[in-house]
């Protein structure tokens, strides 16, 4: 996937991560990469490790043999004898090859010691939602990891917010995983110098009406329908949350407080999905206040099709989250 033509001062947000990647193993030699096919020329599947290898060497951008249970295993040993690794799985669907290592080990061996064996280590995962890949590469399974406590757990949704945010996960002491929605790679945007924190959401679109909750590239598809509604429609503001765990609890009961409406918008299916502990969040916290029940709006609870248009019926879209704004707003537009 070649990157979207460039505005002034844009970058995609693949330039974006290999930007970070490189900062980080350029300011602290404790940092290093590994996983299958990161080193060069390929630089990794969807290229956001290119170049990265010729530069510091193959000790610090490693290749490692097709076993994610191996590559979580060794980043786990890795980040315990004092490194800062960042792992490389090449699709999020492999997680449940080294659930294991990552969610018995590395979330909990802090809490196990008594905070004396910290595991800063940083979990690179690419989503190919969108693009045909058939579904055993195209599942959000964010809700697997933010069940589990100790995991930081990051979807960005801009070049900035990228580079930002990665940035955050290496210089964490607890473990982060980073999602990576492969479809967004090659947009590109503004990159900013300000540090972005986890656990900190932002409000790319402010409205009155109705608040949007998301994140990742279905941030970009939440501002289209609010532009697209304007100014005739319901005044939507779009919530980027940026991290789920930690989780923006204030920015969430904040926006949604104001408005008193709620859509929560997101690619995995609703069934069991993130949006799902949204909901119950927003609705035990603000029931007396809402004005409208807190609609999601996700995937199909179905493995996602190989065919362009199943696929595209199947994932959410712009038709649907028009519809739940349409009912919470009681808008017929």
């Amino acid at each position: 996937m070649a990157d979207a033509p460039a505005g002034p001062g844009e970058v995609s947000v693949r330039a974006a991560l290999t930007r970070a990647l490189d900062e980080a193993l350029g300011a602290d030699e404790r940092v290093v990469l590994l996983g299958e096919d990161i080193a060069d020329p390929g630089g990794g599947v969807f290229g956001v490790t290119r170049g990265l290898s010729t530069k510091y060497g193959a000790d610090r951008v490693r290749d490692t043999p097709i076993s994610e249970q191996a590559i979580v295993g060794a980043a786990v040993g890795a980040a315990l004898g004092g490194l800062r690794p960042v792992a490389e799985i090449m699709f999020m669907d492999f997680l449940g090859l080294c659930l294991d290592q990552l969610a018995n080990h590395a979330a909990k061996l802090r809490y196990m010691s008594g905070g004396r064996t910290p595991v800063p280590m940083v979990l690179r995962t690419a989503v190919g939602g969108g693009l045909q890949v058939g579904a055993q590469h195209s599942q959000m399974l964010e809700g697997w990891l933010t069940h589990v406590p100790g995991l930081n757990v990051v979807v960005p949704s801009t070049a900035s917010d990228a580079r930002g945010l990665l940035h955050a996960c290496v210089a964490d002491d607890d473990p982060c995983v980073f999602i990576e929605q492969v479809p967004l790679l090659v947009r590109r945007g503004p990159l900013g110098d300000a540090p972005v924190a986890l656990g900190v959401a932002d409000i790319k679109r402010p409205g009155a009406d109705v608040t949007v909750v998301t994140y990742g590239r279905q941030v970009h598809e939440a501002v289209a329908v609010a532009e697209s509604l304007s100014p005739a429609g319901p005044d939507v503001e779009v919530l980027d949350l940026r991290t789920l765990s930690p989780l923006d609890t204030e920015a969430v009961l904040g926006s949604v407080g104001r408005t008193r409406r709620c859509v929560v918008l997101h690619e995995a299916v609703v069934t069991g999905g993130f949006g799902a502990e949204l909901a119950a969040l927003i609705s035990e916290a603000l029931f007396g206040r809402l004005l409208a029940p807190v609609l999601r709006v996700g995937a199909v609870s179905a493995p996602l099709p190989y065919a362009k248009g199943l696929e595209s019926l199947a994932l959410p879209g712009p038709s649907r989250l028009l519809a739940a704004i349409g009912r919470v707003t009681s808008w017929g537009g």
